[in-house]
């Protein structure tokens, strides 16, 4: 659709009313037109309370209930959507555009704003594609990327390009500087005190009533199920509320150490699924490494994309839609990260000094010595650090400062500025006004940044390169509410994390299922890099290119790859980030300035 200066197309993935619900989606008298990409699973009775208000409608799905409600209530429609979206409304009178992205960031939204015009769209090729824009590597973006394994929002690969955050609209009028505001942000609000056993109660009735309302669609759905408790949660409900077995879908791997499979298979025998069960092979993997990286658009370091683009693969051979349990980590302190917190908020003060000069130490020469380095720093070597949010930085680091001190050359570093402390001021300048409690600032970082940068964004790009609908039942907006309501001690009760899940979903469950150890789909990363697949990832970084940018110390990298092989530190985070960098700078569009580097 073109209007003048302006124009907007969408291409679907027809899930909910196939037929009549096209896009771009026009108002009745003609004056806002409308594109969305994700699904509202409240459309239903948002529909019933606009009919009620006179409203006729010409379709059956989300989209036209979108544009009535916000015709009807303007930007307040966002926080009364139920699900996940990116939308952008142009309102043809006012010349105006309204772009809007939902609460905890499911789906992508990018926008960059140049002297050739404003343009916005769900993947970043879709803007490297324009003429008259420049597009440069943000130097910026490259320190998340190798500290965190992802460019942190409201950030792109690209200084020219900008992410909407979660929970924002960002309005442009056609004449004037495009106005960015939040419309939700979350924030802890504790409920009356109830029992340990009304808590439980009242999570199971949420989850069986999110889940349903997400099963709701025209065409078929199934789950991924890798064994651990979410996804389990996840196809439990669905085979409490369906009277139909649920389609269920996992990856295993040839070491045993990493294969979830059986307890994934013994899950699905007992809840009667129709399931599939697919082996990734070393080989397997890294023939479609470049493909799974090229989904991204930019470099993302997370070695679960490749099982997760598998899955999404085998998945939608046979559904269009498919549930998944992400979100429950972050909302119910279910990562390791978060019990390591609640341990170091009892540490006293000379212990927590000993742990930061501890962190600073760089690589030691001694194999058993580093081990326990590393030890100590995945447990409590940001004990110094002064909050929980600053200790979210600390842990989610795939490389701390001191390694990249040794890789990076001093004027790349000095691009770093302000390091954890920065990071902090930039996003959470007042941790305290969170919560008193460091384990719940922690949280609401994890919530806040990590969900959406790197777990969200991981699955959205995987199984949307498969025309797969992922949805994220744990993400509901009446789930999201309930953990915020929530006391931390239900989440992380001692030391089991997601407490009240496990006591939810306990009852629909085989005994013992849900006692054993955090997984996830990881990949045997270390091992890998100790064989073909680090010699793959070397000769990537010999050709692509990389090797010649001035970010690098002279023969730095070369001793990692070779200090990994020889089995004296693991290096295989950073050397996956970097075999994933060399794809992307070898596949970027010809559009990308190449001076900075």
């Amino acid at each position: 659709m073109t209007d003048g200066d302006f124009g907007f197309g969408m291409r679907r993935l027809s899930i909910i009313d196939i037929e009549g619900g096209h896009q771009p989606f026009h108002s009745p008298d003609g004056r806002y037109a409308l594109v969305f990409n994700g699904e509202i699973y409240n459309f239903r009775a948002l529909r019933q309370e606009l009919q009620a208000l006179g409203r006729i409608f010409e379709s059956a799905g989300d989209t036209e209930v979108i544009l009535a409600g916000y015709e009807r209530w303007g930007d307040d429609v966002w926080t009364r959507l139920d699900g996940m979206f990116a939308v952008a409304v142009w309102d043809m009178h006012a010349r105006r555009l309204t772009l809007a992205r939902d609460p905890v960031g499911i789906k992508p939204l990018y926008y960059t704003d140049q002297a050739a015009g404003f343009a916005f769209g769900s993947e970043l090729k879709t803007l490297t594609l324009l003429p008259g824009m420049a597009f440069d590597v943000d130097a910026r973006a490259l320190h998340d990327y190798f500290s965190f394994g992802h460019v942190r929002t409201p950030r792109s690969i690209y200084t020219q390009v900008r992410t909407l955050p979660p929970g924002h609209v960002i309005t442009v009028e056609a004449s004037g500087t495009p106005t960015l505001r939040a419309y939700w942000t979350p924030a802890y609000h504790p409920a009356e005190p109830r029992s340990e056993a009304q808590w439980i109660e009242q999570f199971r009735d949420q989850w069986l009533d999110t889940i349903g309302k997400q099963m709701v669609a025209d065409v078929d759905v199934g789950a991924f199920l890798s064994g651990g408790v979410d996804s389990s949660a996840v196809v439990a409900a669905m085979a409490q509320v369906s009277d139909r077995p649920v389609r269920t879908f996992t990856i295993g791997f040839p070491d045993p150490r990493f294969d979830e499979s059986p307890h994934a298979e013994a899950i699905a025998r007992h809840l009667g699924c129709n399931h599939v069960t697919r082996t990734l092979e070393l080989a397997d993997a890294q023939a479609m490494l470049p493909e799974v990286q090229h989904c991204y658009d930019e470099p993302f370091a997370d070695p679960s994309a490749v099982p997760t683009w598998y899955v999404s693969q085998i998945a939608a051979q046979e559904v269009k839609v498919a549930l998944s349990g992400d979100g429950g980590d972050e909302l119910f302190f279910g990562y390791k990260r978060h019990a390591t917190e609640r341990r170091i908020g009892a540490l006293p003060a000379p212990l927590r000094k000993l742990a930061r000069a501890l962190d600073a130490v760089p690589t030691l020469p001694s194999r058993h010595a580093n081990a326990v380095l590393q030890r100590w720093r995945k447990t409590t070597g940001s004990a110094a650090l002064p909050n929980g949010v600053a200790r979210f930085f600390a842990k989610t680091q795939i490389t701390n400062e001191a390694f990249r001190r040794e890789i990076f050359s001093a004027e790349f570093i000095a691009e770093e500025e302000g390091g954890i402390a920065a990071l902090v001021a930039e996003y959470f300048p007042d941790p305290a006004a969170i919560s008193a409690d460091t384990l719940e600032q922690f949280g609401l970082a994890d919530l806040a940044l990590n969900l959406p940068g790197a777990m969200l964004t991981k699955v959205d790009r995987a199984s949307m390169a498969h025309s797969l609908e992922v949805r994220v039942p744990m993400l509901g907006q009446g789930m999201v509410d309930l953990a915020l309501s929530m006391p931390a001690d239900m989440k992380l009760h001692g030391k089991v994390g997601k407490y009240v899940i496990r006591q939810a979903i306990a009852p629909w469950l085989p005994e013992g299922i849900l006692d054993r150890r955090k997984q996830g789909f990881q990949m045997p990363l270390a091992a890998w890099f100790a064989g073909d697949f680090g010699a793959y990832a070397e000769q990537l970084w010999r050709d692509s290119g990389v090797r010649e940018q001035g970010m690098w110390r002279a023969g730095a990298v070369d001793k990692v790859f070779a200090d990994h092989r020889a089995g004296k530190r693991d290096y295989s985070r950073f050397l996956y980030a970097l075999a994933i960098y060399c794809l992307w700078w070898i596949g970027r569009p010809k559009a990308v300035a190449v001076g900075i580097l």
